[in-house]
């Protein structure tokens, strides 16, 4: 393990993603935070935007444009979609970018494009990122790759609790089915009316019915270890709190196999995982078990139809699904202790 002080980047720290990573940071025995960029913000204290960071509220928000790029190690790249692989694609060859957007996930840059709506800029280096969800990344993740691009929330949650399944083949990739529910702040901290108050307070919605483009980055990862394409039928909700993910994986077992199975599987694959535990049997996992921590939570039961089983997986969208898992990457990356800056209990209530 490696005892060096990273120098570190931030852009884009207007939003949830660039605040959350800068809160976490700031435990981290190894890493010193240089420029902190917000473009639209660029002159102001980061203490008027989040007084919560306190051993960075007097720090002035600078644009990207004006960062001096000598020394530095590592850019966490928290910016919108579509504004990262403009800037993200051009940084210096010492850099190693940590993009916490989707622009570098699609390995394949015309299905970014028909996700996304838009050409990728930089196709060569789509092709080449590394597709960070740390778990099943690490030995791609030690190369130093110049590009890591971390998992959206959702296929984060969706991936840890099927993966492992489809790749064992206990379960047929054909029959997919996952209910997902997130909390506001997945949403960014942009100005919308849905997430409003009294829009979102006291109800509860799904919301890109059939066409949200986690599903293609969900498919991506599953087709690949399923060797043959599989379809996922997501349906993503919000839920109103501030933060918080649970997904609900409807699944069919392949012949022969069991709950038990499933069980199994799940068990072995995380056994000695910090960041990814088993709950125990009949125990139904709560949001609040991870809220501000980088765990996920996984359960199995049986379904009341045969020959299908259901897995439920907890995390929270802003750590495990978004910074916590852009610094867990960061960590093997640069041979640091995984867990380290990222040991944080869950906050109850």
């Amino acid at each position: 393990m490696t005892t060096q002080t990273l120098n570190a980047v931030i852009l884009g720290a207007s939003g949830y993603t660039g605040a959350e990573t800068i809160r976490l940071l700031a435990h981290h025995g190894n890493v010193r935070i240089g420029a902190i960029t917000a473009n639209a913000q660029a002159g102001r204290a980061l203490g008027d935007l989040f007084p919560h960071l306190h051993p960075f509220a007097d720090r002035t928000l600078v644009k990207a444009e004006d960062v001096n790029w000598d020394g530095v190690d590592v850019a966490f790249g928290c910016l919108p979609h579509g504004a990262s692989e403009e800037l993200l694609g051009e940084l210096p060859a010492h850099v190693t970018v940590i993009d916490l957007s989707a622009d570098f996930r699609f390995r394949d840059p015309d299905a970014y494009a028909k996700a996304y709506g838009r050409n990728h800029l930089h196709p060569e280096k789509t092709r080449s990122a590394v597709y960070g969800l740390t778990e099943f990344a690490r030995d791609k993740l030690v190369k130093r790759p110049d590009i890591i691009a971390c998992p959206g929330c959702y296929p984060t949650a969706t991936l840890l609790a099927v993966k492992p399944l489809v790749e064992a083949g206990i379960i047929l990739p054909q029959d997919i089915i996952v209910d997902a529910k997130s909390g506001v702040s997945g949403a960014g901290r942009g100005l919308k009316e849905g997430n409003l108050f009294c829009e979102a307070a006291e109800g509860l919605h799904a919301y890109s019915v059939g066409n949200h483009r986690h599903a293609p980055e969900i498919e991506q990862e599953l087709s690949l270890v399923s060797g043959s394409e599989v379809l996922v039928n997501f349906t993503p909700h919000l839920v109103p709190m501030a933060r918080g993910e649970l997904v609900t994986c409807h699944l069919k077992l392949a012949d022969g196999a069991t709950v038990d199975d499933v069980r199994a599987v799940l068990a072995k694959t995380y056994e000695g995982e910090r960041f990814v535990k088993l709950a125990a049997k009949g125990a139904s996992p709560d949001t609040r078990w991870v809220r501000g921590s980088n765990l996920c939570i996984l359960a199995v039961f049986p379904d009341r139809i045969p020959d299908r089983v259901i897995v439920v997986g907890v995390i929270d969208n802003l750590v495990k699904g978004s910074g916590g898992q852009a610094i867990q990457n960061m960590n093997v990356a640069f041979d640091l202790p995984e867990s380290q800056g990222l040991t944080m209990e869950p906050l109850f209530p």
